[in-house]
């Protein structure tokens, strides 16, 4: 079975390797529902234009001579600083983009800009990048505003590129142009105008952008391609009505239907105002949720691990124990998953716990598998020879049965019907073999009442093993009280036949002797030899049972002492003992 890992591992990896979008998506909804949400930084505030207001002003767009009485009225009620989220690319019909452009020059703000893809840009502000030029995500260009409001103040692209699910969770904070040149986004814009900076630090390594600097502030961390996950952290909000701004800069945006596009997030439908707050109070958060550039590796070796481990566990242990084990396991998956995620460090654990239940499903199956076809050839095997009650216990255990087998000690008793060829030249042969039939079922019988196991026949001969394959306390004893009862029960059949018994005790291997297919219960051993001499020589001795000196030692029956006699394949003499 253990063939089948490998291929197995390489098969549940494959969707990791080639980033399938099935797992990405489950990937991405396992980091929304335990990537934790910290509380506002309470530097910012979100300032919605909606309907009511539009309905107020007259519709929209507001005239640019309201959005100057809107901004100076923000600066007057203690705001630090005002981003519209909105663009400006075409005069005011009304003439008032002279007064906003001067309004926007009261206080640090910014103003947005939207792609348009028709390859246009506007100049790029400073950045020093230390290391290669490589990262980030390339623009197909962006529609700039007037010159009246750019020349002014400062500008933001508000993008807000989606995951393969169609939601937005990370954002750039600069994004690269066509001439390898670097444009800042909306919420980056930001703490550049707070801190009056000239100049953007782009660091780069070999996979691309590490980290962006910004004088002021840490140094914030980014993907490769300079993106901020994103925490949707609810940052306050007020109107034109409350315009609750004091100490805040202050994102405005229209949340009047059919005004602005609603993009789709984690947390719901959020217009672009909202989503550029966020990015904002994300950089601020100290070791905010990252997806480290080395991901995919970890992401596979820890499958590998993991995996391997399930398969391993439930494949070297028993039912019970196994289940246990991987239960454990699959908890610890769970938890290094969920705690490696409220740390920050985005690794996905989700392929892995999924891996681990389709790896269990399989394992537990051909397990089930190799241990019914075990059952069966147990049954098979068995059924004759023991006890019901014994064959059961081995099919509920069959680790009691050990392919090659043991070393152990055990009882062995040998039988042989005196006389056969006689029997045979005078009878019929159905008569011959229905003698033998009710003379081996005698046999059988004593054997599986004493609990031991009826091991084979040859011909007209048994040999039977008591304290194996299930442990029997008591075995010389009651090998003897077999003997005897074959010997009564015999006598008392009218067969017209006579057995002769040997009986032995010493250490043989024992076990199944085979394949993992195809296996043979049985003993070998110079103590089972010496059994089988000891049935031959009945004849010789004249008694129906002989019993060597093993077996006869610390027995509680009262035996006799016969002399002792030589048999083949042994020097010295044996001391052996019959019944009384």
């Amino acid at each position: 079975m253990n063939k089948l890992l490998l291929p197995l591992l390489i098969l549940l990896s494959l969707p990791l390797v080639f980033q399938s979008t099935p797992t990405e998506i489950l990937k991405l909804k396992i980091f929304d529902a335990f990537v934790t949400t910290p509380e506002p930084s309470g530097n910012f505030v979100i300032l919605n234009i909606t309907e009511e207001d539009v309905e107020r002003e007259g519709g929209y767009p507001l005239p640019r001579q309201r959005l100057a009485e809107i901004q100076i009225d923000l600066i007057n009620k203690g705001a630090i600083g005002i981003g519209w989220v909105i663009s400006f690319p075409q005069p005011d019909r009304m003439g008032g983009d002279a007064v906003f452009a001067e309004a926007l020059g009261y206080a640090p703000s910014v103003i947005a800009m939207f792609e348009d893809g028709k390859g246009n840009f506007p100049a790029s502000p400073g950045t020093v990048v230390m290391g290669n030029n490589n990262g980030g995500i390339v623009s197909s260009g962006v529609k700039s505003n007037l010159p009246t409001l750019s020349n002014n103040t400062l500008q933001g692209l508000a993008i807000a590129p989606t995951e393969v699910d169609q939601l937005v969770r990370k954002l750039p904070l600069l994004v690269k142009t066509t001439n390898n040149e670097w444009m800042p986004s909306f919420g980056t814009q930001i703490y550049k105008s707070l801190f009056n900076v000239k100049t953007y630090i782009i660091k780069t390594n070999d996979n691309g952008i590490e980290e962006i600097s910004i004088r002021g502030i840490p140094p914030i961390k980014t993907d490769s391609l300079g993106r901020k996950w994103i925490s949707w952290v609810d940052t306050p909000q007020t109107d034109l009505q409350e315009m609750n701004v004091a100490g805040k800069f202050v994102f405005v945006g229209v949340t009047a239907n059919g005004v602005m596009p609603q993009i789709a997030t984690p947390v719901g439908l959020l217009e672009p105002h909202k989503i550029q707050a966020a990015l904002s109070e994300s950089i601020l958060i100290q070791n905010s949720p990252y997806i480290p550039d080395w991901h995919l590796a970890a992401e596979i070796l820890i499958l590998l691990i993991f995996v391997s481990l399930t398969w391993l566990t439930i494949n070297y242990f028993n039912v019970v124990k196994g289940a246990s084990l991987f239960g454990i396991i699959l908890l610890t998956t769970s938890f290094l998953g969920v705690f490696s995620i409220q740390k920050g460090v985005l690794i996905d654990f989700s392929l892995t716990f999924v891996s681990q239940i389709i790896t269990s499903t399989i394992s537990f199956y051909l397990n089930y598998q190799k241990q019914y076809k075990l059952r069966q050839e147990i049954k098979k095997q068995f059924e004759h020879y023991l006890d019901p009650r014994q064959v059961k216990q081995l099919q509920d255990d069959p680790g009691l049965l050990k392919l090659g087998g043991e070393k152990k000690e055990a009882t062995f008793l040998f039988t042989d019907v005196r006389g056969f060829t006689s029997l045979s030249e005078r009878l019929e042969p159905e008569e011959v073999t229905e003698i033998m039939n009710k003379v081996l079922t005698i046999q059988a019988n004593a054997v599986k009442k004493y609990e031991g196991m009826v091991d084979k026949y040859i011909g007209d001969a048994m040999m039977a093993i008591f304290n194996a394959p299930l442990d029997l306390d008591s075995h010389k004893e009651a090998a003897i009280l077999c003997a005897t009862e074959i010997q009564d029960k015999i006598k008392l059949s009218g067969l017209g036949v006579e057995i002769g018994v040997g009986i032995n005790t010493g250490y043989a291997v024992i076990g199944n002797m085979g394949s993992d297919t195809r296996f043979d219960y049985t003993a070998i051993g110079d103590c089972v030899n010496v059994a089988a001499r000891l049935e031959s020589a009945t004849k010789e001795v004249g008694v129906d049972i002989l019993i060597g000196e093993n077996t006869a030692k610390k027995v509680d029956f009262k035996l006799k002492s016969l002399k002792p006699i030589k048999v083949k394949g042994k020097e010295e003499y044996l001391k052996i003992y019959t019944n009384i």
